[in-house]
């Protein structure tokens, strides 16, 4: 694909690929498309694949509205172990034998998340403090004072059960780390935990099934793609009174 003749705007949505921060996607979107003006709403961890809202243009414009959207996710727990990045990408911090648990005990502890609470961010976090991202300071082994942050859990629902992992499906507010979820419910369990897996499904109204692999976004001719493109005030009618 060679680059736009004139500047296009609107919202793109990208099936992120495991093993790329969000920012690698943007970059890549960039070369692509050799346009600079392109951001996102709402960072995806490496480890996780799914939903990444691309604003493209003077879409980045509305940033502030996509990104305080609703979040739908689906992934794996595995119980057992906990890690320093709390999901399979950190290393083994420790290890304990899982309890018999049935599925009715999962779904119960489960439900004592559901609702608003606050939520301390983990250390391996975009987060900044004094100008420095927490990861940076945790690569360094240190641990920092950090304020919990306020969220929603509206829904956490349990998939398939295999001892000692289980899969799932949840919807939560703009700002949870959903490993964090995953290990605070280990803790709660009495063995300790982390997310294995991860891919969003949803961001509001916008679903995974819309989405555009990297690959399709390369092949396509400016034209096709502008095709794809959601334009800003579509975008935001469902986020906007």
């Amino acid at each position: 694909m060679l680059g736009p003749a004139k500047e296009i705007e609107g919202v793109l949505l990208v099936d992120k690929p495991a093993a790329h921060t969000s920012h690698d996607v943007v970059a890549r979107l960039r070369g692509i498309l050799r346009m600079k003006r392109i951001g996102h709403a709402g960072t995806l961890d490496p480890m996780a694949t799914g939903l990444l809202v691309i604003l493209v243009g003077k879409a980045t414009r509305i940033s502030q509205y996509l990104i305080s959207l609703d979040k739908e996710y689906e992934g794996t727990i595995s119980l057992g172990q906990t890690t320093d990045s709390q999901d399979a990408d950190g290393e083994v911090i420790t290890t304990r034998p899982v309890p018999p648990l049935t599925e009715a005990d999962l779904r119960a502890t489960m439900k004592t998340f559901i609702g608003d609470q606050y939520q301390l961010p983990p250390m391996y976090s975009a987060i900044k403090i004094n100008g420095v991202p927490l990861y940076k300071k945790a690569r360094q082994g240190e641990e920092v004072e950090r304020e919990p942050r306020f969220i929603r859990v509206v829904s956490w629902e349990l998939g398939a059960l295999a001892l000692p992992k289980f899969d799932f499906r949840m919807r939560v507010s703009k700002g949870t780390y959903v490993r964090t979820l995953a290990h605070d419910l280990g803790e709660k369990l009495g063995c300790g935990a982390h997310l294995s897996a991860l891919r969003r499904t949803a961001t509001g109204s916008f679903r995974i099934a819309q989405a555009l692999t990297l690959e399709q976004i390369e092949a396509l001719s400016i034209t096709d793609l502008e095709k794809h493109l959601i334009s800003p005030l579509a975008a935001t009618a469902p986020a906007i009174p």
